[in-house]
């Protein structure tokens, strides 16, 4: 029985619980995800885990998490059953052997006996050379099923007529011919009544109802034969969606497949470093995907009314990071001061006693931030002076020396030390007046003063938001001992 319902879109992701989720991974069930629902239809979540060999603990979890936090909900799954389920292909294992055993009987498949290496992992094509012919594929069939039915252990292998060409359309790179000959009889069930992967996903796909099968473009050279399979069974084919590679640029700028020496790869790891989860799906969405406007920021709502097929690209796309941190930014900036102190505070690593002035020091760093995983770097000096030598008190641009600084700090800190609290407001009035009165620009009073508060040229905020968060006791402590240094 099918799934099928009259012309209604149905797209699937279907993971490997092997581990993390690659940025790839994630792009596949993005554009399932748009292609389903800018379409009113269903996106469907099945978990192949049939190669128990690289089955991972915890990875499912992973899997539903990742989902989550992208936004990605889907229709159905393990966790949200609906009429086409098992939706986990380990749960799956008698339906498999029920059409591999149809295939036997219709002459497209039949069992193996050789013992030659099964397939290691999903997509791989391990098995015999395809100019061989597997000895097994002329038995008879009465005596390849009595050695089948002795206990004699077997695989099942899918019978390839590697006469002709086939040709099949894909909707991104248009019509695909392949050469027969290049075909194997690939296993379909191995000899523990697995199915490969090859076989569930054509056997998964038609029984879930899939009209459009949306993976890597690396499965190309293998639709001829999961085409094979459809059309023994007298099966409907799917609209095929393959995607273009994600490369990745080293320092060098050489352009290779998207790997861990490039940077973090995973959905994980990139919200680990501080990336928000809509700024790297806003990002993820446009690496081979190109929209009808200029437009590059959107939120997911709005990919889903704008996705198209037709705006998919053949060549591969270059995941920039240096493009990904700048819309990152621009994420930030649009969040509340509330949504950023809040996605914020857990990189912060803050220290009790800034705790209480934590709304404060998120706030200088809001429109300031590009990845929340530099903000400690960032307020670290708020916690503890670093270590700094009078040369930082040179600035050309400010006019600023380790003299000029010494006549600043010796008149401003009276001054400070005559406020009951550190008000910005009441601080940048005070520097405003010193600058006036000797006729200096504000930039060399301002350099002095950050610089013996800090320790650091640059940082979020000025002296007087710095002396705020500070406290008086603290800025005063920091102003005298620069003083004295001087």
């Amino acid at each position: 029985m099918s799934c099928m319902s009259g012309k209604k879109v149905r797209t699937r992701f279907a993971p490997s619980p092997t581990g993390f989720m690659h940025v790839g991974n994630l792009r596949t069930a993005l554009y399932a995800y748009l292609l389903a629902k800018s379409q009113g239809g269903d996106f469907v979540l099945r978990i192949e885990d049939t190669d128990r060999a690289r089955y991972v603990e915890g990875a499912v979890q992973v899997i539903y998490d990742t989902l989550a936090r992208a936004g990605l909900r889907h229709d159905e799954g393990p966790d949200r059953p609906g009429d086409c389920g098992p939706y986990v292909q380990s749960e799956r294992r008698e339906i498999y052997g029920k059409y591999a055993e149809e295939l036997v009987r219709k002459g497209s498949a039949y069992y193996c006996f050789c013992g030659k290496q099964e397939p290691a992992e999903e997509g791989d094509e391990s098995v015999t050379d395809a100019s061989e012919v597997c000895p097994c594929c002329g038995m008879d069939p009465a005596e390849a099923a009595k050695r089948a039915s002795s206990g004699e252990p077997f695989v099942i292998r899918q019978k390839i007529d590697r006469s002709g060409v086939s040709v099949f359309t894909d909707a991104v790179f248009g019509e695909i011919t392949i050469e027969n000959k290049v075909l194997d009889d690939q296993i379909l069930l191995k000899s523990d009544g697995m199915p490969t992967y090859n076989f569930a996903n054509v056997v998964d796909d038609h029984l879930m109802g899939i009209t459009h099968v949306v993976r890597g473009s690396e499965y190309l050279s293998s639709t001829p034969k999961y085409n094979l399979l459809y059309r023994a069974f007298g099966w409907e084919l799917p609209v095929y969606v393959h995607l273009p590679l994600i490369m990745g640029r080293n320092a060098e700028g050489e352009i290779s497949k998207l790997s861990k020496r490039h940077g973090s790869v995973s959905f994980e790891n990139l919200l680990a470093e501080g990336y928000l989860p809509e700024a790297v799906v806003n990002y993820i969405a446009l690496l081979g995907w190109s929209p009808k406007s200029d437009q590059e920021l959107f939120s997911l709502e709005e990919l889903v009314e704008r996705f198209d097929v037709s705006g998919l690209n053949k060549s591969p796309a270059v995941f920039d990071y240096g493009k990904l941190r700048w819309m990152n930014s621009e994420y930030i900036k649009r969040l509340s001061p509330e949504e950023f102190a809040a996605a914020a505070h857990p990189f912060a690593a803050l220290p009790e006693k800034l705790e209480p002035v934590w709304g404060k020091i998120a706030s200088l760093l809001h429109q300031r931030t590009e990845l929340l995983s530099e903000i400690p770097q960032k307020i670290a000096f708020l916690a503890e002076l670093p270590s700094y030598e009078t040369d930082l008190f040179f600035n050309k641009k400010s006019k600023s020396s380790p003299e000029t600084a010494k006549a600043v700090l010796a008149e401003l800190l009276p001054r400070f030390e005559a406020l009951e609290e550190m008000a910005r407001e009441a601080v940048g009035k005070l520097i405003e007046d010193y600058a006036e009165a000797h006729g200096v620009k504000l930039g060399q009073p301002m350099w002095a003063v950050r610089i013996a508060l800090s320790g650091l040229p640059v940082t979020p905020g000025g002296p007087g938001e710095i002396m705020e968060i500070l406290g008086r006791e603290e800025s005063l402590k920091r102003l005298r001992a620069a003083l004295e240094r001087l």
